[in-house]
């Protein structure tokens, strides 16, 4: 049993902005047909940085052998979606918000893989670079365990 190989494409136009259309389309090389199990696709967004991580998913479309399979996927599929007004992309110091395309393949026998494409949704401005300079991870968390040197 090969490695799926996955790829996929969006319309470079980003960034995107709410209510517009992201087109794309995705292929997938190197595995037989008759080893897929499912294939997934999902427009989504996540979380990183500090804290806890969360998730959400704009559009999902999932394929498997009784709906789509009977053409070979080394095809090319399309889809589209329109994005919605929030979350907007974020790149933040302390967290981030990432928005993506992302294919799985799930194969028989419990492996699965996947792949996914970053673009950015919406024009949040970034946090100023000597704002970011002046002010640690300590400072944010409410103080550090460094000693006061001040004269009193």
């Amino acid at each position: 049993m090969n490695t799926p190989l996955i790829s996929i494409t969006i319309d470079q136009r980003e960034p995107y902005f709410p209510g517009e259309t992201l087109l794309g389309e995705y292929q997938i090389d190197g595995a037989r047909t008759e080893d897929l199990l499912a294939v997934e696709l999902s427009v989504l967004w996540y979380t990183e940085g500090k804290g806890d991580e969360d998730l959400g998913v704009h559009f999902f479309e999932r394929q498997n052998q009784e709906t789509t399979f009977g053409e070979s996927l080394g095809t090319m599929r399309r889809f589209s979606t329109v994005l919605p007004w929030s979350p907007l992309s974020y790149q933040g110091w302390l967290v981030k918000i990432v928005w993506c395309v992302r294919v799985r393949v799930f194969l028989r026998g419990g492996k699965d893989f996947f792949e996914e494409l970053r673009f950015q949704l919406g024009m949040v401005p970034q946090p100023p670079a000597l704002a970011m300079a002046a002010v640690s991870p300590e400072d944010l968390e409410g103080g550090s365990d460094a000693e006061d040197d001040t004269p009193s």
